[in-house]
């Protein structure tokens, strides 16, 4: 691609990915990865997520996909058992992501289908917009699902049932086990499992680095407010994780009475100490907020942090 492509022009590429260990049961190994070039830096980015959705792609038969092009209409794109097939979204357009995605999984008739997403943030081509699957999980960086919402592309639907096989499996087995032995050894599977990432608030904010009013300082002294045992306390319904994963790290959290997935670690200082923010279930409906509009929480964040220095400055 010419390094001097416009992110937003037909001619941007996208290439969404998943690895060679994604649905082979291997620990920590269910990510997928989207690459462009970002409309927020004008240079290649990559944002990577995890979930179901990278383990649902290779079981559709697909390694990787490849987008170029504009739609003139709103699409989404079918993967089924080796097969893609460009299917109308119009119906789905202006759709927050949870709606698009429950709606075009009902459509479908196919429950066992998953889906990455976009919302009306990357419709509106906001260089901070992501692509979010299973409707809590965001390859958050870059703005590069407004790349995705300048191709009029709404969504990825994944669904098949590929056998995923290794080369040599009793080798690779015993290769699993190694790996699944360290991370229980370490003892970090427990810390996360029990508190999420969101246990390094405390962690990084003791040593200093936390990033706490637009980063004007390193230390947030309501940091223990914001912390993954806070949320363990308060908010937690139960911990959740990708596929095939020992460690569970993902927080499955209930506020008034609205029940979804976060806030990570990342989410919390960025609603949170960078912000000046110490109330843990405003700092969770604004991750809730962003998963459906399709925004970027570390970018979100950020930016207010940095709105809220410069107004305080003049």
């Amino acid at each position: 691609m010419d390094p001097s492509t416009d992110p937003f022009s037909p001619e941007n590429v996208v290439v969404i990915a998943s690895g060679p260990l994604t649905g082979t049961g291997v620990p920590l190994g269910s990510r997928y990865e989207v690459i462009t070039k970002s409309p927020l830096n004008g240079t290649l980015t990559s944002a990577n997520s995890g979930g179901v959705f990278g383990w649902k792609m290779k079981k559709a038969g697909f390694d990787a996909i490849v987008i170029t092009g504009k739609s003139e209409t709103p699409v989404y794109l079918l993967l089924t058992d080796g097969d893609a097939e460009i299917m109308d979204a119009t119906p789905y357009w202006g759709m927050k992501t949870g709606e698009a995605t429950d709606a075009i999984i009902r459509d479908l008739g196919d429950a066992g289908a998953r889906i990455s997403c976009i919302g009306p943030a990357d419709e509106k081509l906001s260089r901070i917009a992501c692509v979010i699957n299973e409707k809590t999980r965001a390859a958050g960086r870059g703005g590069i699902g407004a790349v995705r919402g300048s191709k009029n592309l709404k969504a990825i639907a994944a669904t098949g049932t590929q056998i995923i096989a290794e080369a040599d499996e009793e080798r690779f087995n015993s290769v699993k086990e190694d790996f699944r032995k360290k991370i229980t050894e370490n003892g970090i599977d427990q810390a996360l499992h029990h508190y999420g990432t969101a246990v390094l608030v405390n962690i990084i904010n003791e040593n200093y680095i936390l990033p706490t009013k637009n980063f004007q300082s390193a230390h947030f002294t309501e940091a223990d407010k914001i912390s993954g045992e806070e949320i363990a306390k308060t908010i937690l319904k139960k911990p959740k994780g990708c596929y095939a994963c020992i460690v569970q790290c993902g927080r499955l959290t209930e506020v008034d009475g609205v029940t979804s997935e976060g806030p990570e670690y990342e989410s919390e200082w960025a609603f949170g100490a960078d912000c000046g923010v110490s109330d843990v279930k405003n700092i969770t409906k604004a991750n809730y907020l962003c998963n459906d509009l399709g925004l970027d929480t570390i970018s979100t964040g950020a930016t207010i942090a940095c709105l809220m220095e410069m107004a305080e400055k003049g």
